[in-house]
C-alpha cells in the first residue's frame, strides 16, 4: 500500500464515528470507555473482541451474523482496519467498532468482565524463542484476557502456523486451562463450528490457495 493511499485512509479514519484512536497515555491513564462500552453501543449487548483484526473481515462478518452483540476490532494499524470500518459505516452497522491501540494495553481498554468473547484471528507466530513474550496466547497476554472476560466466556484462536498452534495447545494443557475444540485442518473435520469455515479472511484465503492448513482451538481461561 502506498503512502499516499494509508494517509488518505488515516484521515478517513478520524471521521469514522466507529473508530477509536487514542494516544498511548489516554489508555494508560483513565480510559474513558474502560467499563463503558455499553454507553458507546447505547446497548447493554455482549461484547465481543477480535485482537489483531487487520482488515476486520471477522469482526464485521461475525457482526453482520449476530446483531444482538457489539463487535470491537483491535489492532494498531490502522490503515488495515479502514474497510472494516468503511464497511460497517456502508452497511449501517451500528454493533461494529474498531480501536487503533497495542493489544498489551486491552486490560486498560476494558474493565473486569465487560467482555464475552475473544477472537484471535490469525497473529504473528512470533517463533523465534526472544520473541515469546509477544506471542498474543503467552502465560502474560492469557492473564489480560481472563482479567476482562466474563466468568465462562470463551476465546477463540485461527491461524496458519502449526507452531502457533502447538504452542497454544501445550500452554493451555499445562497450564490446567479447559480446552473445548481443537482442530489441526477445520476444513477437513466435519465437527468444526460454522463461524470458523464461513468467514475466511484476505490472508486465510492466501494460505489456502498454497495448500496450508488452518488451525483452531476453542478454550477457557482457568486461573
Amino acid at each position: 500500500m502506498g503512502s499516499k493511499n494509508k494517509l488518505k485512509r488515516f484521515k478517513e479514519n478520524e471521521t469514522f464515528a466507529n473508530v477509536i484512536q487514542p494516544t498511548r497515555e489516554e489508555v494508560t491513564g483513565d480510559f474513558h470507555l474502560k467499563g463503558k462500552w455499553n454507553s458507546f453501543f447505547k446497548n447493554d449487548n455482549p461484547i465481543v473482541l477480535e485482537l489483531g483484526c487487520g482488515k476486520g473481515e471477522y469482526t464485521i462478518a461475525l457482526a453482520k451474523k449476530n446483531p444482538n452483540k457489539n463487535f470491537v476490532g483491535v489492532d494498531i494499524k490502522g490503515a488495515r482496519f479502514w474497510r472494516g470500518a468503511k464497511t460497517a459505516i456502508e452497511d449501517e452497522m451500528n454493533n461494529v467498532a474498531f480501536i487503533r491501540t497495542q493489544i498489551e494495553l486491552v486490560d486498560m481498554i476494558f474493565a473486569e468482565n465487560e467482555v464475552d468473547e475473544i477472537w484471535i484471528t490469525f497473529p504473528d507466530p512470533q517463533i523465534k524463542y526472544k520473541r515469546t513474550k509477544h506471542r498474543l496466547t503467552n502465560t502474560d497476554f492469557l492473564k489480560r484476557y481472563h482479567h476482562i472476560l466474563k466468568p465462562d466466556a470463551f476465546v477463540n484462536l485461527k491461524t496458519d502456523s502449526e507452531f502457533m498452534h502447538g504452542y497454544t495447545l501445550g500452554l493451555l494443557h499445562g497450564e490446567g486451562h479447559e480446552v473445548l475444540h481443537a482442530s489441526h485442518d477445520v476444513y477437513r473435520l466435519k465437527s468444526s463450528p460454522e463461524e470458523v469455515t464461513e468467514t475466511q479472511t484476505f490472508y486465510e484465503q492466501q494460505y489456502l490457495e498454497k495448500g496450508k492448513p488452518i488451525t483452531y482451538i476453542k478454550f477457557r481461561l482457568n486461573y
